[in-house]
């Protein structure tokens, strides 16, 4: 726990928000200047810089050890598929990634600047609470953000990883890390041919044709509305 004396940072960010497969994973992180610099210097930047391979997965789980070891405080929450599917059928996706950050701030140490990666999506939090400012990409200049989303990414990585484990073996290579592309494509509909039906894990309210259409195949389609961005 922090010194009240301490000057800290806290950075928010999310992993996951467009993929069709899998959850939405967002962190919190909070640090004083000297850990954010020696942070910086190990690497810690926008986990999406580091890519999707083997190797990016692998350099992100490193850094979010390194992280969770040095931060002064983290959080780390998980929203399944199915719960962001719930909120996209209301036009409330924006709104369930504002409470769920507002959750994680509830066991927040006293902050002295708070910074919330996007400035549409989180500017009703930001004028709430104190010292507080939304802005796009600000994983590029907050040190702490970008913490943020290499703890939000690795965890995603890791849950990721068990999805490829338990249907890989079956349905074939899943790549992409369940984001809209052709392997995603190949594999929901390997499934739906063995199962009628679609993985536990697929957002089947998300704004895709290949996945609309397996949706109206089996009747089960949902709006298709993001919420506002």
């Amino acid at each position: 726990m922090p010194m009240a004396d301490q000057e800290l940072e806290i950075g928010v960010d999310e992993a996951g928000r467009g993929a069709v497969l899998g959850p939405l994973v967002m962190a919190a992180c909070a640090l004083d200047s000297s850990t954010a610099s020696a942070l910086r210097e190990m690497g810690v930047a926008d986990s999406k810089s580091f890519g999707a391979p083997a190797k990016a997965q692998a350099r992100r789980a490193s850094l979010s050890a390194a992280i969770l070891e040095r931060a002064q405080w983290c959080a780390i929450h998980v929203v399944p598929a199915s719960e962001v599917d719930a909120a996209v059928v209301r036009g409330q996706l924006n709104a369930l990634e504002r409470t769920v950050a507002e959750a994680l701030l509830a066991t927040a140490p006293t902050w002295t600047r708070l910074v919330l990666d996007g400035a549409r999506l989180f500017f009703p939090l930001a004028s709430r609470l104190p010292h507080a400012e939304a802005r796009n990409r600000a994983e590029k200049t907050s040190v702490s953000v970008a913490a943020a989303s290499i703890l939000a990414k690795a965890e995603r990585d890791r849950l990721f990883a068990a999805i490829r484990f338990n249907h890989e073996a079956r349905f074939g290579p899943i790549r992409g890390e369940g984001y809209p592309n052709r392997s995603t494509e190949r594999f929901l509909e390997a499934f739906y041919e063995a199962e009628g039906d679609l993985p536990p894990e697929t957002r089947r309210s998300w704004s895709w044709p290949p996945l609309a259409r397996l949706c109206g195949t089996i009747g089960t389609s949902l709006p298709l509305d993001f919420g506002e961005v």
